[in-house]
């Protein structure tokens, strides 16, 4: 198909679709405060609508809880029920129930925003421009290091950080460094990185599909019109797959997060 799709030339006056507006759309609004320039783009509010529905979600599962719980509250129940059995207690222990409000919300708040990437007229995650999962893996880094030094001290946090017991002397002299510079610097990067570059990739893939269909179905030549319905097909499908996907990105985020945590509270290495 991609073969038969290069080695035709587009008919005169027909333009290829360009989708690098999908990941970089033209600003909507824009301004300068403190010298920092600020814009809103369709992304933004995608990424709003997605904060307003999480909200709303909750604000509806809790406004009149009961013993026997509504289709609505038990929804709820059971979203906070999973990220606080399977990931916050699970990972982190008996002291992870204290963090499991923070964690849920973290997984919503991704959630809501991949889902975003398949519902008609978004059509993006936000969490497929790198800002977004840039921003979220700071928060992670800021907490997980500010638990560490509230729980053990600042002394002893970056102690444990950095030493490995029961190692040779010698050893320490190169694995000092790498453990300072794999939890210290290039954690925050990784976590943000594999959350963008699997949304990123997933909504390329759709895009290709989709674009690709449209491309051949518009060729005059018969060959092209009979793969074009092919290319469709691949991108449905590639839709249910992406939101697989974009539940396990918010899961394996939040799970990662749980993790630091749980080297920050139990004190060990």
């Amino acid at each position: 198909m991609i073969a038969a799709v290069l080695a035709e030339k587009p008919y005169p006056g027909f333009e290829a679709p360009n989708p690098s507006h999908e990941f970089n759309p033209p600003a909507l609004a824009q301004w300068n405060l403190f010298g920092i320039d600020f814009e809103i783009t369709r992304i933004t509010l995608i990424n709003w609508v997605a904060v307003l529905v999480v909200l709303g979600f909750f604000i509806a599962a809790s406004r009149k809880p009961k013993v026997v719980p509504s289709r609505l509250q038990f929804a709820g129940e059971s979203v906070y029920g999973f990220v606080r059995g399977s990931i916050a207690r699970d990972v982190i222990g008996p002291e992870g129930i204290r963090f499991a409000p923070y964690l849920a919300t973290f997984f919503v708040f991704i959630l809501a925003n991949n889902v975003m990437g398949i519902i008609p007229f978004a059509q993006v995650a936000p969490t497929a421009k790198f800002a977004l999962p840039l921003f979220l893996a700071l928060i992670v880094y800021v907490w997980y290091i500010g638990v560490g030094i509230k729980r053990q001290g600042l002394v002893t946090y970056f102690k444990n950080l950095a030493y490995i017991p029961g190692v040779p002397w010698p050893l320490h002299i190169l694995l000092i460094p790498i453990e300072i510079f794999s939890k210290l610097l290039s954690r925050p990067f990784t976590l943000a990185v594999r959350l963008f570059a699997n949304m990123f990739a997933g909504h390329l893939l759709l895009v290709v599909f989709a674009l690709g269909g449209i491309y051949m179905a518009s060729q005059p030549h018969l060959t092209l019109k009979l793969l074009s319905p092919f290319s469709f097909v691949l991108a449905i499908a590639m839709t249910f797959f992406e939101l697989l996907v974009e539940f396990l990105q918010a899961y394996v985020f939040t799970l990662l997060t749980a993790t630091y945590l749980q080297e920050s509270t139990s004190g060990g290495h």
